[in-house]
């Protein structure tokens, strides 16, 4: 069952909340709650994560770390200038907010639980009814489940698509537009194949050109 949807007058409010949240502490995932994410008002473009890593949550930001990094190469790659205007221009947060912990035997973080998901949703949910983004990461095989479920990320990984799942192939009519990435963690083989490794090269010239849309259109 998922969190209780609420609504929010601002995105301050909503961060001043989501920050104190103690859900899956209460529902027993977790030993120490720590909701980590960044943005503001008017952002045009919402990345979202799986989830944070420890050095995020010492960082108390997202992407802070090896797999930031990653990111942030790849969003130079698409025109942005580094990680401070990525960061000035995108609101990032994830599918969790909260450090889920390491998988048994300490290889790797552990992936949230579908439960851990929907007790951490509405978030996910004030943010998109607040910001109203026109361009939409979903960063990841369980960000891709929330906005195009049932896909895997090699069927859509350079492309562009419409809410309800359709390609979009010239400059979009409406927001918001879904652009999926691989995840860029180190653990991820997925870039190992020369195939996929192109998904990711024609997603990030899509990206480029979908940023100026985003930032330039009107509502």
């Amino acid at each position: 069952m998922a969190a209780i949807p609420m609504a929010y007058a601002s995105v301050a409010a909503l961060q001043h909340d989501h920050r104190a949240c103690r859900r899956c502490v209460v529902a027993g995932y977790l030993d120490l709650a720590h909701p980590v994410f960044s943005g503001r008002a008017g952002q045009r473009i919402l990345l979202v994560g799986q989830a944070p890593g420890p050095y995020e949550v010492d960082a108390n930001r997202p992407f802070a770390a090896r797999a930031g990094r990653q990111l942030m190469r790849w969003m130079e790659r698409a025109g942005f200038s580094g990680d401070e205007d990525v960061r000035q221009r995108m609101y990032m947060t994830a599918m969790t907010t909260c450090f889920p912990g390491r998988r048994p035997g300490g290889q790797g973080d552990r992936r949230p639980s579908a439960r851990e998901v929907a007790l951490c949703s509405s978030w996910l949910d004030a943010v998109l009814e607040l910001l109203r983004p026109r361009l939409i990461l979903p960063v990841g095989s369980l960000a891709l489940e929330r906005f195009l479920p049932h896909r895997r990320l090699d069927q859509v990984v350079g492309e562009a698509y419409t809410q309800t799942g359709e390609v979009i192939v010239a400059t979009p009519s409406a927001a918001p537009v879904l652009l999926p990435l691989p995840h860029p963690s180190g653990q991820s083989r997925w870039l190992n194949d020369r195939t996929q490794s192109a998904l990711l090269d024609r997603a990030l010239l899509r990206l480029h050109e979908l940023v100026r849309w985003a930032e330039s259109s009107e509502n």
